[in-house]
């Protein structure tokens, strides 16, 4: 077993801790089709990191394999420093590992309030019954729950749409309402999958904000899937790269941008 990594310090002065998740010789086929062949990484508390490549590269796959939406015919997934059971993703939910998607997951005719307590669902405990008739430790429960999420609504300054239906927000405001409703979860890991995708450059400054906030403010570990290499650079402490299921380069972003293999990979550049 390797040794797990002393806490160290970022340029900025944030603590990276040792390892959260290690994804262990990962392998995942879709009938003859790889489409993670044989891949191993880790994800340090406290860091923002970054898994980057062209597109059909594997990455969305390999959050679907942390978040156990998909199940790896190889390899093996630790979290915490355990070995993670095949888990359904409400379980993985339960571990504390919350997440966003490429394509928005909203209840477009329910209010921003409503969706972002949605987050909260693992945290409730109180029965159907004590709900419905809320009263003693639902009620309890039930403000609680409110309270934490009023308070991210105001983090990430979205109070005057907190009654809005979210089939009526611009799409740069669903996908600061999908980020609530993971940050409402209390998440030890977030996993954002292209989070500024189809973001103008006001939006996307906004939200690359938000995300350096949400690790210095709170301590979230972040992974994040982004095809925007100037926020991957500006954001990240370390990338992993992919390319056709593999991985092709690791380490910081000074490192990663001076690879050979991943300059080609994404410039398309034919080598011998």
């Amino acid at each position: 077993m390797k040794d797990t990594p002393a806490p160290t310090l970022t340029p900025d002065g944030r603590k990276i801790g040792g390892v959260l998740m290690e994804m262990k010789n990962i392998t995942l086929r879709f009938g003859g089709v790889e489409a993670i062949k044989d891949i191993s990484f880790d994800i340090r508390e406290g860091e923002i990191r970054a898994i980057i490549g062209p597109n059909g590269a594997g990455k969305s796959s390999m959050l679907n394999v942390i978040s156990g939406f998909y199940h790896p015919q190889e390899g093996e997934v630790w979290f915490r420093g355990a070995k993670r059971p095949s888990m359904k993703p409400y379980q993985v939910a339960r571990l504390g590992i919350a997440r966003t998607f490429q394509n928005i997951a909203l209840f477009d005719g329910m209010s921003v309030l409503d969706n972002i307590m949605t987050g909260r669902l693992t945290h409730m405990k109180s029965g159907l019954f004590g709900q419905a008739l809320w009263w003693g430790g639902a009620q309890r429960e039930e403000v609680e729950n409110r309270e934490k999420v009023e308070r991210v609504i105001d983090f990430l300054e979205i109070q005057h749409i907190r009654k809005t239906p979210v089939g009526r927000l611009p799409y740069g405001l669903k996908k600061r309402v999908e980020l609530a409703r993971a940050l409402a979860a209390e998440p030890k890991l977030l996993l954002l999958d292209e989070p500024m995708a189809g973001m103008n450059v006001e939006e996307k400054e906004d939200m690359s904000r938000f995300i350096l906030d949400v690790n210095d403010e709170f301590g979230t570990t972040i992974a994040l899937i982004e095809h925007d290499m100037g926020v991957v650079m500006d954001l990240s402490d370390r990338v992993v790269v992919m390319d056709y299921g593999k991985k092709i380069g690791d380490g910081t972003p000074t490192e990663v941008r001076s690879n050979k293999a991943v300059i080609d990979a994404y410039l398309g550049v034919a080598h011998d």
